[in-house]
């Protein structure tokens, strides 16, 4: 049996981040890190939600394909589609926006790739969906969606900036 989200759940999940940062960040004193893809997408319908509430921060995106630890299992020629931080890094309070939690792996890319960049006060992560089953020590501050699965499933995000239509969907591995 599989499982979906629709457009709408996944617009409140985004809705539920923001409201999130909002109340616990009402100054506006940091800066949104999407991680490419997909993470960046979140992070600027998080950003377009905050701006509503009267927040205001810069938004930078964040490419971690040369910091992933399974890039030799990757094809042989990642795609590479660059950094945007337009900000300085050193000192800064920063939320990490992905779309999925897992094993954690990606987000330790993820700081690996801002600390060549400098050294920020502080990391915060929000995440549209935490699926669990973590390798690594690393739990959301902000979190849209917590998506019962079993370690083996597949969930398949689709956001309409990438892919047309927002829709995610769990597929279920019974090879396990």
């Amino acid at each position: 049996m599989e499982s979906t989200l629709t457009e709408v759940d996944i617009s409140n999940g985004v809705r539920a981040i923001a409201e999130q940062i909002g109340q616990c960040n009402q100054e506006g004193k940091f800066v949104l890190v999407g991680v490419r893809s997909r993470g960046d997408e979140v992070a600027a319908r998080i950003l377009e939600l905050l701006t509503e509430m009267g927040i205001e921060v810069p938004m930078g995106i964040l490419d971690i394909s040369l910091y992933r630890d399974d890039l030799a299992h990757l094809n042989s020629n990642p795609k590479l589609q660059g950094s945007e931080l337009p900000f300085p890094v050193d000192k800064a309070h920063i939320i990490l926006v992905d779309d999925v939690l897992f094993t954690g792996r990606t987000v330790r890319a993820a700081i690996d790739a801002i600390m060549d960049y400098g050294r920020p006060a502080k990391i915060e992560l929000a995440v549209l969906i935490d699926r669990g089953h973590r390798e690594l020590p690393f739990a959301p501050g902000y979190v849209g969606i917590h998506l019962e699965t079993q370690r083996l499933d597949y969930v398949d995000v689709k956001l309409k900036e990438t892919d047309g239509v927002d829709f995610v969907e769990v597929i279920q591995n019974n090879k396990g």
